[in-house]
């Protein structure tokens, strides 16, 4: 029995000093234990604190964000004709396609959230203090960097909401004197939206934004290493004086714990109330009122206080000043005080700045709810987006306009008919080839559904939920309402 055990053993020290050379192999090569040392051994003066743990957890956020958003765009295809649906294959059919989109979808959501509170505990404890300057700057353009994240991001799906929201901040663009109108070109790829507009926020969405936040986030990660941790208030941020403990193993469990419980939320929540996506993008809907995510909402709200010649004070003037006094406040705050008692102007300054989004934010929700006509409409919006998320995924076979045309080309009434249909703008609300829009129901099949008789009574006395959803009567001659009737049966 004892020889047994002392072969056990020396099996187990044989397997050590093979994962020892191992390691100590690769040590050589790359300093991977000098560099987890210095990762580990960071000194926090006046021991950790849980005030510390919400960069870890931007971090964690803008991997996740990462790992997902690779998943999400193997099977996205960046065009006006395919994103819709790529992005409704990916919600309806792939196996955990929606619990991946929602955890994206959230997750930009969470970042914001987990943004906000790492800055207001960055100037609550005056970290940004004692020649940390080019530190908060670096922090200042990564906030940036995640908005600009979030606002391409937004477009890709290519339903209403994201179609509509996105042209009103293009639009804001051309605000900017002389090169406004610019941007908002480069930005669109031409005058209008389409798939040129798809592919430039896709690319800035995957590679530009994303490569340049990893590189500011070196730079951040650095300059915080290089200045040292402020510690708590009351400690001295250049000479700090209290004792320091090291970041193992105490703050590194605490920031793995909130890492821990975010993906715990957002997994919930993603499992329980699904992303949504809306029917697929109509430029032609004038009838659709573009609502941005929570997070723009104080900014949308506040563009409806500035209008026409007064326009350029409210969106460059003004949040410009704001920019620059956020941007330059290592600069204007230079004493070592961090007390917040202690600097009461930077603090009711800040404060007052903070309740201002927050209250443009509450009152876009509520002008929302009060005008009756918004309110009607808004609501028609959600009901629609709630039947499309109900409804079966529909592949695309084919070009359902080009097969259309194809069929009504074998039948010379059909063809005439086609040629009424578009010059009656009939297609503006029920696609091309009556494939259907959120404006307009799909036409395909109502052959099989209804007679000609039927078709023609429909076609000039619509019905009242038909009137309701904008359809006018169809003044035509006989001979040419026999010609849409034709077309219209075609369609199958």
């Amino acid at each position: 029995m004892n020889q047994s055990l002392t072969t056990q053993e020396g099996s187990k020290l044989a397997n050590r000093s093979r994962t020892s050379r191992v390691f100590e192999w690769f040590d050589e090569r790359t300093g991977i234990n000098k560099l987890l040392g210095k990762a580990l051994d960071e000194p926090i003066p006046g021991g950790v604190r849980f005030a510390y743990i919400f960069g870890s957890g931007l971090l964690f956020l803008f991997i996740s964000q990462v790992i997902t958003g690779v998943f999400l765009a193997i099977y996205y295809v960046p065009s006006a004709d395919h994103a819709h649906t790529t992005v409704a294959y990916i919600t309806k059919e792939v196996t955990a396609g929606s619990f991946l989109r929602s955890l994206h979808s959230y997750g930009s959501s969470a970042v914001v959230v987990v943004l906000l509170l790492h800055v207001l505990q960055t100037f609550v404890y005056g970290s940004y203090k004692g020649r940390r300057e080019l530190l908060w700057i670096a922090g200042c353009v990564l906030f940036a960097l995640m908005a600009g994240m979030a606002f391409t991001g937004y477009l890709l799906p290519w339903d209403q909401k994201a179609y509509f929201a996105t042209a009103v901040g293009t639009n804001i663009a051309s605000e900017v004197p002389l090169v406004g109108e610019g941007i908002k070109r480069l930005m669109r790829g031409g005058a209008d939206m389409g798939t040129l507009t798809l592919s430039r926020f896709f690319v800035a969405h995957v590679f530009l934004i994303p490569s340049v936040i990893f590189f500011f986030v070196a730079i951040h990660i650095y300059l915080f290493r290089k200045a040292g941790a402020a510690g708590p208030i009351s400690e001295d941020p250049i000479a700090p004086k209290q004792k320091a403990e090291s970041f193992y193993p105490r703050q590194l469990l605490m920031d793995l714990v909130f890492s821990l419980l975010l993906i715990t939320a957002l997994s919930v929540f993603s499992w329980l109330v699904p992303a949504e996506l809306g029917p697929k993008a109509n430029p032609s809907d004038t009838q659709f009122l573009p609502r941005p995510e929570w997070y723009y909402r104080p900014m949308f709200h506040w563009l409806k206080f500035w209008q026409g010649s007064q326009s350029f004070i409210g969106i460059i003037v003004i949040p410009t000043i704001v920019i620059v006094l956020f941007v330059g406040l290592p600069f204007i705050d230079r004493k070592l005080e961090r007390r917040p008692w202690k600097r009461p102007v930077g603090v009711i300054v800040f404060t007052l700045v903070f309740l201002s989004f927050v209250t443009l934010g509450v009152l876009s929700y509520r002008d929302d709810r009060r005008n009756p006509a918004v309110a009607a409409q808004i609501a028609k919006q959600r009901k629609e987006t709630e039947e499309f998320m109900r409804t079966p995924f529909e592949p695309e076979t084919a070009s359902s306009s080009l097969a259309a045309a194809n069929i009504a080309l074998a039948d010379p009434l059909a063809a005439q008919g086609k040629t009424i249909f578009e010059a009656q703008s009939c297609n503006s609300c029920h696609g091309d080839g009556g494939i259907g829009t959120p404006a307009g129901a799909k036409l395909i099949g109502v052959g099989a559904k209804m007679s000609p008789d039927q078709l023609i009574t429909v076609l000039r006395q619509p019905t009242a939920k038909m009137a309701e959803g904008g359809m006018t009567p169809l003044k035509l001659k006989d001979d040419e309402m026999k010609a849409v009737v034709a077309y219209l049966r075609s369609l199958k």
